[in-house]
């Protein structure tokens, strides 16, 4: 879709991850403007790295998104995540989509590009996205914490695949109630009035 045609897939890590009250998903910027580890205060990002790649984003998918989900609802959350990134698609995230900026217009910007990429999703993909059972998924080992100031003891300032694990976590996709057809109705034939 060209609303989503500055991301590039082999630059967004997506874990699987712990609960968070009602959140299916949530998106970590790994830099600061313009693609930058460090800001102008001297804070440094932590750097991650898979196959010699740096990531510019980290999805994670939470319980929710696994568990009592459906395939739409689950396509939905990644498509949410994704309308956070930056239109420059540098590490940061899109200043005016964020949910204390916009609000219920979030929702009501969101839902129509939903709409519209699930009536062009390809069926196998759908299908992906509907089945039920375990899966492989990557989570960490030893998580990134926050930006940090150079010189603090014991920060790992790289983090790759070592760092990360394939552990299972069971997909239960909910299915959308079938509404059962009508009975046909039965015509009324009017009985004659005796007088």
């Amino acid at each position: 879709m060209p609303e989503f045609s500055h991301v590039r897939a082999s630059r967004v890590l997506v874990i699987a991850g712990e609960a968070r009250r009602a959140s299916r998903g949530t998106v970590k910027p790994l830099c600061f403007r313009g693609g930058r580890s460090t800001d102008r205060t001297g804070r440094r990002k932590p750097i991650i790295r898979i196959k010699g790649k740096r990531m510019l984003y980290c999805i994670t998918l939470r319980p929710l998104f696994f568990r009592a989900s459906t395939a739409r609802g689950r396509i939905e959350t990644v498509m949410h995540e994704l309308f956070h990134l930056s239109r420059r698609f540098d590490g940061t995230l899109h200043a005016g989509r964020r949910h204390s900026v916009l609000g219920k217009d979030f929702s009501r910007r969101l839902q129509p590009l939903v709409r519209r990429y699930l009536k062009q999703c390809p069926p196998e993909l759908l299908g992906a996205f509907s089945f039920s059972g375990e899966v492989r998924v990557l989570q960490w080992l030893e998580r990134p914490g926050r930006a940090y100031v150079p010189g603090t003891p014991r920060v790992r300032k790289v983090y790759t695949e070592e760092q990360l694990y394939y552990g299972i976590s069971r997909m239960v996709t909910r299915r959308r109630p079938r509404t059962a057809p009508r009975p046909p109705r039965k015509e009324r034939v009017e009985k004659p009035r005796v007088h």
